[in-house]
């Protein structure tokens, strides 16, 4: 198999247990930047990103580094609908399980 495969296409040949590890560890390491703390600090996964300390400008950020990343679109409402790291890896990890074609929808 060549070493061309992206972040994304490994992602989705995941089980979805480890589709939700990975998706994990990059939501938490994006919000982490974003919130100025540091590797090893503890992210409070159930808190609203906005009690956390983020503002909507830096959400956004994070919206826009999880496309190119996870090479799909997400919906902005899901980042207020979702408003916790914990739904929002729960959004992401269902998103990229999905048929490839439906990560790609555009966004409503």
């Amino acid at each position: 198999m060549s070493e061309t495969h992206t972040f994304p296409a490994r992602l989705r040949e995941l089980p979805a247990h480890e589709v939700r590890e990975e998706v994990e560890a990059l939501v938490e390491e994006l919000f982490k930047d974003a919130l100025l703390m540091d590797a090893d600090e503890e992210l409070p996964l159930q808190t609203s990103y906005f009690d956390l300390g983020l503002t909507s400008l830096r959400l956004t950020r994070i919206k826009q580094q999880l496309e190119e990343l996870l090479d799909l679109t997400i919906n902005t409402n899901v980042l207020f609908n979702e408003p916790t790291v914990e739904q929002l890896v729960l959004y992401l990890s269902d998103l990229l399980a999905a048929a490839p074609s439906a990560a790609h929808l555009p966004a409503q």
